[in-house]
């Protein structure tokens, strides 16, 4: 086995199995499903997971479809002492039409391989293990919350299981796949603002590190500021980075400001991919869907806290919102920043621009129109936007 770097960092050696190997051997007792109006972001988890073993004597063992279960380690597995892991975080919806849909999730995969390759964790086939999800839905598909304001979130993980405590790359992994029904990812509920903690102490990634890939080593070591931020009043870390204080992202979210730019321009903008971000799907989603419209400039850039607070005091900031997975778009109203409280008038402008990100991608995801969504790409669709059945075979 091999890792990937360089140019070709991560691209999937081929799985030594594929989905027709997996074997299905589903829980024969059932939890009771919860109320879809209750549930509290990551705490409620479905009958089974998918679990396939990997070492380097016999590559990729038979995917399983289990009951879910507590996981057997021995306790030196580097996982729990270099952090050798990663993990995705994906949706599927229950749509309009009854049908569950996953939302973009081969960008998903591209992230999974791009982060097991940093680790040092195997590769494997991104559409194989795509199928197994898909059938692992599938089995749970009555989990799927009746809701379009809930969704079942798809959480793949790998980690290394190598009983050593040496410092290498390890030769025995674990990749399993367990889902949780959700709600808004915050307590105060789905498009509620939220204000944030800027301080220059804390840096959550750099140059030449991990800090695009989905590591689990970047979100634990977040949680001591995250903490900080929480006793401040803050219910999330705005990331800074350099000696000019750039704007990176959230705890949970990459950031998007919709501004009149220094130029006088109508401007959507968000930090560029510098290895310092994490790409996020709904990320790229929303510069595309801006794109396509064409009303207002797009732009991956930095932005600077000079640069914003300059725009506060001359009234060109309109809206600043998070994207991603957990949240799908989140308004921010409040940044406190060198012990001074920003407002962001986010909501005093509707917020026009997030809402109407927020409603475009949960009509995609729910597919309440066919104007973007048609399969066969007929109908003004973004190319690469259209979702994943999970009621069908694979596509």
């Amino acid at each position: 086995y091999e890792t990937v770097r360089g140019e070709n960092r991560g691209k999937a050696l081929p799985m030594s199995r594929s989905a027709a190997d997996l074997i299905i051997n589903p829980a024969t007792t059932f939890k009771e499903k919860p109320d879809p109006s209750g549930l509290v972001f990551g705490t409620v988890f479905t009958d089974n997971m998918l679990t396939v073993e990997w070492s380097l004597t016999s590559g990729w063992e038979k995917p399983y479809i289990r009951p879910l279960e507590n996981l057997s380690l021995h306790p030196a597995s580097s996982s729990f002492h270099y952090a050798l892991e990663l993990f995705e975080g994906m949706k599927a919806y229950r749509g309009v039409d009854g049908k569950i849909r996953l939302f973009r999730p081969t960008l998903n995969m591209d992230r999974m391989v791009r982060s097991a390759a940093q680790a040092t964790l195997p590769c494997f086939d991104k559409e194989e293990l795509l199928e197994c999800i898909r059938k692992l839905v599938e089995v749970e598909k009555e989990w799927v919350p009746y809701s379009t304001s809930a969704s079942l979130y798809i959480r793949p993980t790998l980690i290394g299981t190598e009983p050593s405590l040496g410092i290498k790359k390890p030769t025995k992994a674990l990749l399993y796949v367990i889902l949780s029904p959700v709600g808004p990812y915050f307590a105060s509920g789905s498009f509620n603002p939220i204000s944030l903690w800027a301080d220059p102490k804390y840096v959550r990634a750099w140059k030449g590190g991990t800090g695009d890939c989905k590591l689990g080593g970047n979100y634990g070591s977040s949680v001591y500021a995250q903490q900080e931020a929480m006793e401040l009043g803050c219910q999330q870390v705005l990331w800074l980075y350099g000696e000019d204080h750039q704007i990176t992202e959230v705890g949970t979210m990459n950031l998007f400001l919709y501004w009149e730019n220094e130029d006088g321009e109508e401007e959507l903008a968000t930090p560029p991919l510098d290895g310092i971000i994490l790409p996020g799907v709904t990320r790229q989603s929303i510069l595309e869907l801006a794109r396509k419209w064409g009303e207002f400039k797009v732009s991956e850039r930095y932005i600077t806290m000079s640069d914003l607070t300059a725009a506060l005091e001359e009234n060109r900031v309109k809206e600043m919102f998070g994207a991603g997975t957990a949240c799908v778009v989140c308004p921010i109203s409040k940044i406190l920043y060198k012990g001074k409280n920003l407002h962001i008038p986010t909501m005093e402008n509707g917020p026009q621009l997030a809402t109407r990100f927020l409603n475009q991608l949960t009509d995609i995801q729910v597919r309440d129109s066919l104007l973007w969504y048609d399969n066969n790409n007929e109908k003004g669709e973004i190319e690469g936007m259209n979702g994943f059945s999970v009621t069908g075979s694979r596509n």
